[in-house]
């Protein structure tokens, strides 16, 4: 019988939600004076998309945790490539925000592929 208490299984999950609070975070600056209602609303909507397909992910992930790892590992290199490749920002700022948004989707994909390659191995005892 697997251990799903293990830190193993928990820690990509739990890091995965607060990496998604964290990215929800910057969808705060759509608070303007002057802003109806419905237009902060819809701003709030736009920049949480990304938080919004990254829950999505957590949810499939939550039993697969192959799914998990392959779209972590896959947004973190998405943003790395769109932040070096496609902003007009000085390298050393691209370097830091590909730390910062990228760093931590890496690290959970990493986890979450370690959690399957576990349960993977438990399976063939």
């Amino acid at each position: 019988m697997e251990d799903k208490r293990g830190w193993i299984f928990w820690v990509p999950r739990i890091l995965s939600i607060a990496f998604i609070l964290f990215l929800a975070l910057f969808s705060l600056d759509v608070f303007e004076p002057g802003l109806s209602a419905g237009e902060i609303a819809l701003g709030l909507f736009m920049h949480n998309i990304p938080s919004l397909i990254l829950l999505f992910i957590v949810i499939l992930s939550w039993k697969r945790e192959i799914v998990g790892g392959i779209a972590f590992l896959a947004v973190g290199a998405l943003y790395v490539f769109l932040v070096f490749f496609r902003a007009s920002v000085p390298p050393l700022t691209a370097l830091t925000w590909s730390l910062i948004i990228s760093g931590p989707a890496f690290l959970i994909g990493i986890l979450y592929l370690a959690g399957w390659i576990r349960k993977k191995r438990l399976r063939q005892t």
